[in-house]
């Protein structure tokens, strides 16, 4: 499994420095028109530039479609996961799939102290697990290989 640390892959990411959020008193369909136009699954919420919790296309299906209520009228803070689990830019890519499995969920929050600095989800995970072993796998062709150097 990787050792590269989450500030490494967040730097790496496309969308390194973006942390797309609502407000806990945003309706639903508000949070959901940012998920559409930021391609996304989960968003984070921000009250008073503080983590207050997630919303997630998961908590959208099952606390806002299954119970019958209406998007334009419920508020992320009645259906958003309020105790979200979070990593540090110091915990490794290891820490974050371990912490995922656990907890079955797909996004974790990346704080800074008390500053969400970003967010990695299992697909970048992912990504960065098939990056470091497709490297780890053309290192030990050109080993075994007598490659330039050996």
């Amino acid at each position: 499994m990787s050792s590269k640390r989450v500030e490494q892959l967040l730097s790496s990411k496309a969308s390194s420095g973006s942390v797309w959020s609502v407000a806990p008193d945003d309706t639903v369909y508000r949070a959901l028109e940012v998920m559409a136009e930021r391609n996304v699954g989960a968003l984070v919420v921000l009250e008073d530039g503080r983590l207050a919790g997630m919303l997630s296309e998961r908590d959208y299906a099952r606390k806002v479609i299954l119970k019958g209520l209406a998007s334009r009228d419920a508020r992320v803070r009645d259906v958003m996961t309020r105790d979200v689990v979070t990593v540090s830019p110091e915990h490794t890519v290891a820490d974050c799939m371990q912490r995922m499995t656990d907890g079955r969920f797909r996004h974790l929050p990346v704080l800074a102290g008390d500053r969400v600095v970003g967010v990695v989800s299992i697909g970048d995970l992912v990504a960065t697990i098939i990056a470091d072993q497709a490297f780890e796998i053309e290192q030990l062709q050109g080993y075994i290989g007598g490659g330039p150097g050996m």
